[in-house]
């Protein structure tokens, strides 16, 4: 079974989704790649962690750990920690923030106290004004396919400095995954094809195997054993958004 999370949305322009979840046993995963940054909160056996993650650019096989409480709070692109960017931590070079006590960690110099999945939004609130949490809205702008004031080259850089992936992989992140919802929910390989964009079978086949890890056929076969990382729920890669990409 591919692992599962509870969301909710968020007031904040900064937070794509909140989610939270429980492992209750210790078997690998796949690790689907994903473009989005993030803050994980786990508990584990008495102990709390906090965690910043990056984009990840490709499928890798994860561990799993039993018995862990999960929080997280996955940003839109554009949005980073400037004191963390995503180059730093991207593709599961994640960074454990020091603990101050056993409900607070350090961060920038100072002690903040671990966030819950019911006050997330305050949190971030917090980060931004403290100028810890930053978007860059030229960003939003080139995703949603406007013209943004800036060269061919600086919005290149800017875009690479706020999300840690070129506009094209976070592209082509984004058609694996939504390719990937799709063949879950039962769509067949050549009707995927068409609805994310895919030159033909063995492109979709090449995208899929690299990003997500596994073939088409692999996916959608009812008695798969392989179990998928989150597949999030309030963010679909929807034909729109791919016009806007490309």
């Amino acid at each position: 079974m591919d692992l599962i999370c509870e969301e909710r949305p968020s007031d904040s322009p900064f937070v794509e989704t909140i989610w939270r979840s429980h492992s209750g046993g210790a078997d690998p995963f796949v690790s689907m790649a994903d473009g989005r940054s993030a803050m994980v909160i786990a508990k584990h056996q008495g102990r709390t962690s906090v965690t910043v993650r990056g984009p990840e650019t490709k499928a890798t096989l994860a561990d799993g750990l039993a018995g862990v409480e999960l929080f997280g709070i996955r940003f839109k692109p554009g949005t980073f920690l400037p004191n963390l960017p995503a180059t730093l931590v991207m593709d599961r070079r994640d960074l454990d923030l020091p603990q101050a006590g056993s409900r607070s960690f350090w961060l920038s110099g100072s002690a903040w106290q671990i966030p819950s999945f019911e006050n997330a939004d305050t949190f971030v609130e917090r980060l931004v004004h403290d100028g810890l949490l930053v978007h860059d809205s030229a960003v939003s702008a080139m995703l949603r396919g406007e013209p943004v004031d800036l060269s061919v080259r600086t919005a290149q850089r800017r875009f690479l400095r706020a999300t840690g992936l070129t506009r094209n992989t976070l592209y082509q992140i984004e058609r694996a995954r939504y390719a990937t919802v799709l063949l879950k929910q039962g769509a067949s390989i050549l009707d995927t094809v068409a609805q994310a964009g895919y030159f033909d079978q063995p492109h979709l086949t090449r995208s899929l195997k690299h990003f997500i890890g596994l073939t088409p056929a692999q996916i959608s076969h009812p008695g798969r054993t392989e179990s998928l990382s989150f597949l999030y729920k309030t963010a679909s890669f929807e034909p729109a958004t791919i016009q806007a990409f490309s």
